[in-house]
């Protein structure tokens, strides 16, 4: 059929690449102390989970070498 095509202006096509704002945004707000420690705060409380967890489950991935005792059931004995 018939395939509708619109006209793009090259000119503006062209210019799009080159258009530069001459609106600059507002510098940004600086942080405040108490908005540094807690962010430092939150980090540390991350970090020291990931290393507790770490510390803490090591060895139980650890694969146990030496067993202390077998287990056996009691069905077991009793044959």
């Amino acid at each position: 059929m018939f395939r509708r095509r619109e006209a793009v202006p090259f000119s503006f096509v062209a210019e799009a690449d080159r258009f530069r704002s001459n609106v600059t945004p507002p510098p940004r707000e600086r942080a405040t102390v108490s908005q540094l420690a807690a962010r430092s705060l939150v980090g540390l409380t991350v970090v020291a989970g990931l290393a507790g967890s770490l510390i803490l489950g090591l060895p139980a991935l650890a694969p146990d070498s030496s067993p202390a005792h077998s287990q056996q059931t009691e069905a077991a004995h009793a044959r």
